[in-house]
């Protein structure tokens, strides 16, 4: 097999990771399979350097839908998830992060920064009346979120714990 065939068939695995469901991971290592095992599949033999395309693009999918689901903008639109779902991702990503020993100190940032915007927002639009809030987890699964992220409780605008379903 060609090195430019690999390399196709690499890039376009990568590009359905990059565009995938929820979890990109499984589809990460569907691609992982397809290219390496299935009977349909090209048979490549991939090294670590041929693998780090794939856990790439997981990554940036899993950024994508965190800061998705980060974004008030979408709010009342279909494609949004909640704070539930961003909980439950930035999770993820941070196992396969960890467990792949991918630096994601980047991501990190943008989402401290992403949550602390949300929350702002989600305060200030409740507190007006514009409308009621959209959290759809608990006060405890943000709390862990926050600790993960490293944010200080004093970075957080004052009142969103009572906009939790439960309150705090």
């Amino acid at each position: 097999m060609h090195s430019q065939d690999k390399g196709t068939h690499i890039a376009e695995e990568a590009f359905v990771i990059l565009h995938s469901g929820e979890i990109p991971e499984v589809t990460y290592h569907e691609s992982l399979y397809f290219l390496t095992e299935d009977a349909d599949g090209p048979g490549l033999q991939l090294n670590s350097d041929d693998i780090l395309p794939l856990k790439q693009a997981v990554v940036k999918r899993y950024r994508a839908i965190i800061l998705r689901d980060l974004d008030p903008g979408n709010r009342d639109k279909s494609l949004y998830r909640g704070l539930a779902r961003c909980v439950a991702n930035w999770q993820r990503l941070m196992k396969f992060c960890n467990r792949e020993r991918i630096d994601f100190s980047v991501i990190q940032a943008e989402t401290v920064d992403a949550l602390k915007e949300f929350l702002n927002n989600e305060v200030g639009d409740v507190q007006s009346g514009r409308c009621s809030s959209c959290i759809n987890c608990s006060y405890k699964e943000i709390e862990e979120l926050v600790i993960s992220l490293g944010i200080s409780g004093g970075d957080l605008p004052k009142g969103w714990q009572e906009l939790c379903p439960e309150g705090k």
